[in-house]
């Protein structure tokens, strides 16, 4: 009797064990088919047999050696070009070189992963008319661009002012230029507004005029005064002699008769000159009898009688 209770109690276990065992199969199988369903595992083996692995150890080389290329080529390019082209043309080369490459670089690894291309570029140019519709402006700051370099009106480190805003040039690209202005604030131009916009280069030209102003009064003698300010050229070490410094009368003002000192400098040279000449008006003026008129203010103390004495006064 102890051997048959053995013996089924054996059965039962060894039945329990197979059941628990192909339950676990089971679940293993399942969550096994649902996770390589879930991650789409199946799908990517199929890309990494060995003939798709070796097209991506290709690719991967080719990718190297394009970039290498780029590199030498925008290298030589970037020299070649500085000693004939001016800084904001090279700029824009290398820019060029750069998105070609990279636009190149896009299309072998999509070619390399058997990807239709044709079919992209039908898809690119429905995409492109649509943006093209929706980013109007953006297309037309990067047409006016093109006219911004074909003109030649500016250049890197040109001083220019465009709608009020004045700076040094920084950036020539498609689709703005950036300037930095005299407090180190950069501002950023778009291409429509310099091509539709006023433009000035104070840069553009080798010598720049410096116009100053001179009111003298009604009172003092006007070939005098004249002759004294025929001095100031003389007197500021940056004027330069050609063209011919000019100062003659301008305008009858309000209080004042109104002179204008012209005079020319080097592009460099034009805040020393202004400086020097605003200091050789005043020294002339104080050593010549004439005025230059300003306001003056008279003050009226009422009630004087009700003020206390002055130190040292007597009541």
């Amino acid at each position: 009797m102890e051997e048959e209770g053995s013996s089924a109690v054996a059965e039962t276990v060894q039945t329990v064990t197979e059941v628990a065992t192909d339950t676990i199969q089971t679940v293993t199988k399942g969550v096994t088919s649902e996770t390589a369903s879930l991650l789409h595992i199946d799908e990517i083996k199929k890309y990494f047999t060995f003939e798709q692995m070796t097209h991506i150890v290709m690719g991967l080389i080719a990718i190297v050696i394009f970039y290498v290329a780029y590199r030498i080529i925008k290298k030589l390019l970037k020299r070649h070009l500085s000693k004939v082209a001016k800084p904001h043309t090279v700029q824009l080369a290398t820019k060029t070189v750069s998105y070609t490459f990279k636009i190149l670089i896009v299309m072998y690894v999509l070619n390399l992963f058997g990807i239709n291309l044709s079919a992209i570029w039908g898809a690119a140019g429905v995409a492109g008319l649509a943006i093209g519709f929706a980013a109007q402006t953006s297309v037309s700051n990067v047409i006016s661009g093109v006219f911004v370099v074909s003109e030649k009106a500016l250049k890197l480190g040109d001083h220019i002012s465009v709608g009020g805003d004045t700076g040094i040039v920084d950036n020539i690209g498609f689709l703005s230029v950036k300037i930095h202005t005299f407090d180190n604030q950069m501002v950023r131009i778009p291409n429509s507004s310099i091509i539709n916009g006023t433009l000035i280069n104070y840069s553009h030209f080798d010598v720049r005029r410096v116009v100053m102003e001179v009111g003298v009064s009604y009172d003092s003698d006007v070939d005098k005064v004249l002759e004294a300010l025929q001095k100031v050229p003389s007197m500021c070490p940056t004027v330069i002699g050609n063209p011919e410094p000019k100062i003659y009368y301008d305008s009858f003002g309000d209080s004042s008769l109104n002179m204008k000192v012209c005079v020319w400098c080097k592009n460099a040279d034009f805040i020393a000159t202004k400086n020097d000449v605003f200091k050789a008006v005043v020294k002339l003026s104080r050593e010549t009898p004439f005025e230059i008129p300003y306001n003056k203010l008279d003050v009226k103390i009422l009630n004087q009688e009700k003020l206390p004495p002055a130190a040292g006064e007597t009541t």
